[in-house]
C-alpha cells in the first residue's frame, strides 16, 4: 500500500469534515449525556448488491428509496440506518452525520462486552463487498480519515478499531475477507507513528 493522501482535518466544534461532501442525514440523534468516542467501526457496503457508484447510498442514508425503485433495494425502503461517512472506490468521501452525533450504523452489537456500540462509535462505510478486494485509494482515504479522528478526538485510539463483523457476528461479515485488516492496521500504525 502507498503513502496516504494529506491530513484530512475535522472541525472538532461541529464535528465536520473540511472538504467532504455533506450529505446529512435523519438517522442520528445525540450521544447518551458524557459518552466519549472510544471505538471506530470499518463496515463494506454496496447498493444495489455487488453494485458500485450511483446515488444508492445517499438516499438509504437520508431514506429516499422509492417504493417503486429497482426491485433489489425493496427490502431497504424505510430502513433508519446511516454511517458518520462513506469511501467511495476513488477514495471521495461522503459524510452523513457530524461525528459528535450518533449515526445508527451498528446494529444490535457488543464491543469487548460493551453492547449499544452506536453511543461510543463512530461508523465509517467502504463502498464494496465482501469479495471484491477494495482499492488503493480506499485504503489511503481510511487511513487519513482514521489518522485525523484519532487526533482529533483523544478518547480514539488505533487499539480500538473493529470490523462491522467483529461486533456483530454472526449477524453481519462486512468488510470481509476482501479487507486487507492486517495491511491496514499496519498502515495506519505507520501514518500514527509518522505524524507530527
Amino acid at each position: 500500500m502507498s503513502p496516504p493522501n494529506p491530513p484530512l482535518v475535522i472541525d472538532a466544534a461541529t464535528g465536520l469534515l473540511i472538504g467532504a461532501r455533506q450529505v446529512l442525514s435523519p438517522h442520528c440523534d445525540a450521544r447518551p449525556a458524557g459518552t466519549p468516542l472510544e471505538l471506530i467501526v470499518i463496515h463494506g457496503i454496496s447498493v444495489p448488491p455487488g453494485e458500485f457508484g450511483g446515488p444508492w447510498i445517499d438516499r438509504l442514508f437520508t431514506a429516499n428509496i422509492p417504493a417503486d425503485g429497482p426491485a433489489s433495494l425493496r427490502g431497504l425502503v424505510g430502513l433508519r440506518v446511516c454511517a458518520h461517512v462513506l469511501v467511495r472506490r476513488d477514495g471521495a468521501l461522503t459524510q452523513y452525520a457530524p461525528f459528535g452525533m450518533r449515526a445508527w450504523h451498528a446494529g444490535h452489537s457488543a464491543y469487548r462486552g460493551r453492547p449499544a456500540c452506536n453511543d461510543f462509535s463512530i461508523g465509517i462505510e467502504l463502498e464494496g463487498t465482501d469479495t471484491v478486494p477494495y482499492t488503493e485509494a480506499q485504503y489511503e482515504r481510511l487511513t487519513a480519515l482514521a489518522a485525523a479522528l484519532i487526533t482529533t478526538y483523544p478518547t480514539l485510539s488505533s487499539e480500538h478499531v473493529a470490523r462491522h463483523s467483529d461486533i456483530a457476528p454472526g449477524r453481519k461479515t462486512d468488510p470481509g475477507p476482501a479487507f486487507d485488516w492486517t495491511g491496514w492496521q499496519n498502515l495506519l500504525a505507520t501514518r500514527l507513528t509518522s505524524s507530527p
